[in-house]
């Protein structure tokens, strides 16, 4: 409330606030620095007001407010006010001031207008300074001449330094404008609140006089009614003598300062306003003599063209409180009029109801800034929480490629090795050919050196057919590399830059994702395993939370689910050798699961490549030769499993055995993933073998020896394993001789290759082999 009781002028709290025809208010003290006086009646100035019209000072002086009744003993209105004119002043000599005072004079004669105020003050108003006082004459002496001095003809105009609007003063001047008393009321209640009143009142013990240029003011000799200002004697004397225009003015005893408890106190009247609406406290000036006028010394206000009549109606037609004068023989005889307790009554109903409406949107707009308050706080935390998931999806993508970049070293590393591998067997294996061929020319031509004929035919016939089988050793193809040295790999990171680039936020509805689209030149298949790629369509803005990957059974039966993630690529083991599969995907979000792909159809190895598994084999087997060869740090037997895994069809590998010391029992066979690693293989129920000494073999399952048959293993000895699914048999091959008869469980499931064996043995295992079918006949024992 405090902002509403403040002069717009000063800044400081109304003292003796008066009515503009705008409806707003000002200070009466602040009113004289904002008036303007009229070229025409610069002529009534006093002289001392005119010389130096080029001076800033005369400029100041030439623009001096023409003063109302009161003006000779108006003091300034305060410190706001006070500071404003002085501020002013020392600038009221330029060129500036002149203009803004010529904006206004072609719009006095209507009463209202509007100027651009000069933005000298801090409200934004054009202050003038106070009449100058001539040398050796005092400053209310020179006010109180340049007051007589003034005549009637004196035009002069005032502009609401709120609404700019500029309204001519009559020759009452500025006591033309009522007195807004119900205001000076409001403010002595909220400086009595303030504990202002009560700290003016302990510093005067009495009424103090208001024009004093004495330190301090001599004591208040008496009170003008109509001027509303104390004098001492000197001042009374001086700017306000009883004669000319102040002969009429009433001069009464000042009264006394109010007690502590009254001045904290507040009449009924004053809390509801003067039935005039005008009604309040005397404060003039806003100095101790105002706190001095109490609730109880309350008068109401009188009629400014009938000083001495109260106010008794509400004309209508004006929208102002009227005495019986102004009915009888003033403007307001002919206008409609109402009482003046009825029409207070109804407009305090009036205003009640639209502070009532107020009320209501503001007690709105306290819930309104809460909200947004809390919308604020919302932002924060939303805009905390976003950032990280920002830098968790962007680290997840980093994370993403580095995985990605892993598995593509781990390709090319097993690409170049794989080619590395066949090169070396190759080397080797056209070395040794080619060593035998030499050895077997260099020995021929010694053979033919020699002149025996009858020794020569003794060996020509199966020289020849060595030297013809050496020839033939040497068929198409063989001196031609199995592998070439480049690498049929390239890397398509097209699409990748292409989706990096185009890595954006989205704000739309979420739909359910496109159709992947499947990348069919990173689809492959190894042994009995199937990879699948796919990517997101590019230029799509529908999120994607995961995708699900389908695959039949591999003979044309249902899907079902192999993978659910958020991986585009994925590599599904442990599939049927020589079998053809179908494989699909979709992708999936909060709104829903999108669409299949297309279908792409993936075909497993007809044999099995695969090398001993190093995570599954125990701890005391030690692998070498990129994990094709195989001994034990142990003399206990440990078991170490292949890395293939099979549900169907026939397979076929071997095993060399490298070295045999002190008589060990190997055994070779196939188990489940579960098997135990710290035991001969066979002795539980997870493992089918066939452990061998160096004179005979035995079949064994849960701990189980059957279909012993003869015929060992040692060094360079070679053992196959055949394993058919389809019948469900399990046959063993020592050097091309099968041992025994088909002995395997007919059980279903995923079987691995397995072999058992300690430190006494190593061997090396040959995969990828075809089906033999002139291998030898089991050697069955006699016992």
């Amino acid at each position: 409330m405090e902002e509403e009781l403040k002069c717009p002028v000063c800044g400081s709290l109304f003292r003796e606030p008066i009515i503009l025809p705008c409806s707003h208010n000002v200070c009466l003290p602040c009113a004289r620095t904002i008036a303007v006086q009229t070229p025409d009646g610069e002529q009534h100035l006093p002289q001392p007001l005119l010389h130096s019209r080029g001076s800033g000072l005369a400029a100041g002086a030439a623009a001096a407010p023409p003063l109302d009744h009161e003006a000779a003993a108006g003091p300034a209105c305060g410190g706001g006010a006070g500071s404003a004119a002085g501020g002013l002043g020392g600038g009221a000599g330029g060129g500036g001031d002149h203009a803004d005072k010529l904006s206004l004079y072609s719009e006095t004669d209507s009463g209202y207008g509007s100027y651009t105020p000069s933005l000298k003050s801090p409200n934004g108003v054009r202050v003038l300074p106070m009449v100058p006082a001539p040398p050796g004459s005092s400053a209310a002496a020179a006010r109180g001449a340049a007051c007589s001095s003034l005549s009637s003809s004196s035009s002069s105009s005032i502009t609401c330094p709120q609404c700019h609007r500029s309204a001519s003063l009559d020759h009452r001047g500025l006591r033309g404008f009522q007195r807004n008393r119900l205001l000076e009321a409001i403010v002595q209640r909220y400086q009595q609140g303030r504990g202002a009143v009560q700290g003016a009142s302990a510093a005067a013990a009495v009424a103090i006089c208001q024009l004093c240029d004495r330190t301090p003011p001599e004591p208040a000799a008496t009170l003008c009614e109509q001027c509303d200002v104390l004098y001492c004697a000197a001042c009374q004397l001086k700017c306000h003598p009883s004669r000319g225009p102040f002969a009429k003015h009433r001069l009464v005893q000042p009264p006394p300062p109010p007690a502590p408890a009254e001045a904290a106190s507040v009449s009924p009247g004053a809390a509801q306003g003067a039935p005039s609406g005008g009604g309040g406290c005397k404060s003039p000036g806003g100095t101790g003599a105002g706190a001095a006028a109490s609730s109880a010394a309350r008068k109401y206000p009188t009629c400014p063209e009938h000083e001495m009549e109260n106010y008794s109606m509400y004309c209508v037609s004006c929208r102002t409180p009227v005495c019986y004068l102004c009915l009888e023989e003033g403007r307001h005889c002919k206008h409609e009029v109402k009482p003046l307790g009825a029409m207070w009554k109804q407009h305090k109903a009036q205003l009640s109801q639209a502070l009532n409406g107020v009320s209501d949107k503001a007690k709105e707009a306290k819930e309104f800034l809460v909200q947004l308050k809390n919308i604020l706080q919302q932002i924060q935390e939303n805009g905390l929480d976003y950032e990280a998931c920002l830098v968790a999806q962007c680290d997840a993508l980093v994370d993403a490629l580095t995985r990605q970049k892993a598995k593509l070293l781990t390709k090319v590393t097993k690409e170049r090795e794989h080619k590395l591998k066949m090169v070396w067997d190759q080397i080797n294996h056209c070395t040794l050919k080619l060593r035998q061929s030499t050895g077997l020319m260099e020995y021929c031509l010694e053979v033919m050196k020699e002149n025996d004929p009858s020794g020569f035919l003794q060996i020509s016939d199966a020289l020849i057919k060595r030297v013809q089988v050496s020839q033939e050793q040497w068929v198409k193809g063989a001196l031609e590399p199995k592998v070439s040295a480049e690498f049929e790999l390239t890397l398509d990171s097209e699409p990748l830059l292409q989706a990096i680039h185009q890595l954006d936020f989205i704000q739309m509805k979420c739909r359910v994702p496109p159709v992947p689209l499947l990348q069919l030149e990173k689809c492959c298949t190894r042994n009995n395993s199937v990879t699948l790629a796919w990517r997101t369509p590019p230029f799509t803005h529908s999120p994607v939370d995961g995708y699900i990957l389908e695959l039949d059974d591999g003979d044309g039966g249902q899907y079902r689910e192999v993978y659910v993630g958020k991986e585009t690529l994925c590599t599904i083991d442990g599939l049927h050798f020589n079998s053809t599969y179908n494989a699909r995907v979709k992708a999936f979000n909060s709104s829903g699961v999108g669409p299949y792909s297309k279908t792409v159809v993936l075909q497993t190895s007809d044999v099995a490549w695969f090398t001993f598994d190093p995570n599954s084999g125990h701890r005391d087997i030690i692998l070498s030769n990129d994990n094709q060869t195989a001994t034990c740090s142990s003399y206990d037997d440990r078991v170490v499993l292949g890395t293939a895994a099979f549900s169907k069809g026939v397979h076929y590998w071997e095993l060399h055995v490298d070295r045999y010391d002190n008589h060990p029992d190997p055994a070779f066979g196939v188990a489940r993933a579960s098997v135990v690693k710290d035991m001969m293989l066979g002795k539980d129920d997870k493992a089918w073998a066939m452990y061998v000494d160096n004179n005979r073999s035995w079949f064994m399952h849960c701990n189980s020896h059957t279909n012993r048959t003869e015929g060992g293993v040692c060094k360079g000895a070679t053992v196959g394993v055949l394993l058919d699914l389809n019948k469900h048999t399990l046959t063993f091959f020592i050097n091309g001789q099968q041992q025994g008869p088909t002995a395997f469980s007919h059980v279903d499931g995923v079987f691995m290759p397995a072999l058992s064996l300690n430190r006494n043995v190593q061997v090396t295992l040959h995969t990828g082999l075809e089906v033999p079918t002139n291998l030898g006949r089991p050697k069955l024992s006699s016992n």
